[in-house]
């Protein structure tokens, strides 16, 4: 059994605002899920999941799936779009910190056969965006180590 893969980044809220400001989310990637789900976890124990493949064509391409829309926003940066009853919330990702996390999962997904005439994706419908709240109180802070190469969250 592989080991469930999670990695602690971070993205800017983008708002209204003329400001944006940095929030710690958390990527996660359990293998022994069939559908190749992959989740990210908002500070407020907010829970998002969606096909990893939405994030690996969102690289390349504008593409939307339910609540949630992911498009390439110039060479570095990604932006994720989630809908809920709630509102929406935009963040904007560093594309190098999701090649690494998809590449993780990639290694991580068990080999699967694949004949020439069988696309990879076969047998197996896109799943849905779906959104889930923790109950349990807001997650602690994560330690103040930031990423390498990040900057440093100011004021």
């Amino acid at each position: 059994m592989s080991p469930v893969i999670e990695v602690h980044a971070r993205a800017r809220l983008i708002t209204d605002g003329p400001l944006t400001r940095p929030v710690p989310v958390d990527l996660r990637y359990d293998p022994a899920d069939e559908r190749r789900t992959v989740h990210i976890g908002l500070p407020d124990g907010t829970d998002w999941a969606f096909g990893r493949d939405l994030l690996e064509r969102g690289l390349r391409t504008p593409i939307e799936r339910g609540a949630v829309r992911v498009w390439p926003c110039g060479r570095t940066q990604l932006i994720v779009e989630l809908h809920s009853t709630d509102g929406v919330e935009v963040f904007q990702f560093e594309i190098r910190t999701l090649i690494r996390f998809l590449a993780r999962t990639r290694a991580q997904t068990p080999a699967t056969p694949v004949t020439s005439a069988t696309p990879p994706d076969a047998g197996r419908e896109p799943q849905p965006p779906s959104r889930t709240t923790t109950t349990a109180a807001r997650r602690p802070e994560r330690d103040a180590r930031p990423e390498r190469g990040a900057q440093p969250a100011r004021g």
